[in-house]
């Protein structure tokens, strides 16, 4: 795909503070001319291989279940062709899985069984994912909030009244995300996580849900979200901030109309998500709804050294 201004556009890498195992690599890869899609998958990989980062890959939180079931997304901004996997157990690095399913099937999204079952297909790297550090996280949990005839029929029976008491033990820190624009004007999005910790088995937040929690759009900009992935998937938020800027909204002012339609959402889980967005000048916009603490998110710019950490900006009522 031809960009008009691909000669003189600023090169761009916008993450949220999950993914520092990983922006040093991509900030790199995009410094030494390589592809967006390239450059995010590779930082990703890295953040999903680190057993520090709990919410991402190996090491993630389980399900109420105990099991670590992963998501992950992947867009192309030139073709706009996406590539996503959720539910996924048993498998390294679900990045890449993501990416497979864009370049290999007619498909967008695989789930579950049939998402581990392509990526055995394709050979992908196996991982036992649950670690005794998130193990032990797991039953200490469940001793303290299982109990009675449930207890003793424990996993079986009804899990609707334990998932409406689960509390994620990382409040603020949550999927990692990706946006980038490189040397060529191409841009691209990438998005990894274990979800929210004790989750009921197979559910699905918006990381895999194109639109929802990402989307990318070489013309015009890409967005990405963290946080409560519900109330993504009711705003189709990602994709709602690159149409506004498509409308002619600057980055920040399609940031802020995201914000002000997820804060109208009620009933349901209703928290904090953090809305990432770049455009195709190479202008970026970080900004967040009923933020708990303090948040960050990474920056890196053609020319820059090293990335810089920055605190993100939180949507108060006076914009509402």
């Amino acid at each position: 795909m031809a960009h008009a201004r691909a000669a003189d556009t600023a090169m761009i890498l916008v993450t949220n503070n999950e993914g520092w195992s990983g922006v040093s690599c991509t900030a790199q890869a995009l410094a030494t001319g390589e592809r967006a899609m390239d450059a995010i998958e590779a930082g990703i990989r890295l953040v999903e291989a680190d057993e520090r980062v709990r919410t991402v890959g190996r090491g993630g939180w389980p399900n109420i279940l105990g099991e670590v079931e992963l998501d992950a997304a992947i867009m192309d901004g030139d073709t706009r062709r996406t590539g996503a996997v959720g539910a996924l157990k048993g498998f390294a690095h679900p990045i890449s899985i993501a990416r497979a399913v864009l370049e290999r099937l007619p498909h967008e999204l695989l789930a579950g069984d049939g998402a581990a079952r392509f990526a055995r297909d394709i050979g992908a790297e196996r991982s036992e994912n649950l670690t005794e550090d998130s193990a032990a996280a797991w039953r200490r949990w469940v001793d303290a909030n299982v109990s009675g005839e449930a207890r003793h029929r424990w996993p079986e029976g009804p899990l609707e009244a334990h998932c409406r008491r689960a509390v994620d033990p990382e409040r603020g820190r949550d999927t990692t995300v990706f946006l980038a624009l490189d040397a060529n004007g191409s841009i691209a999005s990438g998005v990894s996580t274990s979800g929210w910790a004790w989750k009921h088995p197979g559910r699905l937040g918006d990381s895999p849900v194109i639109g929802a929690g990402s989307y990318a759009d070489s013309r015009h900009g890409a967005a990405a979200c963290t946080g409560a992935g519900e109330m993504a998937i009711r705003c189709a938020t990602a994709r709602s901030v690159v149409l506004c800027m498509r409308m002619g909204m600057s980055v920040e002012e399609a940031v802020n109309e995201a914000a002000r339609d997820l804060a109208t959402l009620e009933g349901g889980l209703v928290s904090r998500v953090t809305v990432h967005a770049i455009d195709a000048a190479g202008e970026h916009a970080v900004a967040a709804v009923n933020a708990e603490a303090p948040l960050h998110h990474w920056l890196w710019r053609g020319g820059d050294t090293v990335p810089s950490q920055h605190p993100v900006r939180e949507v108060g009522s006076g914009l509402l």
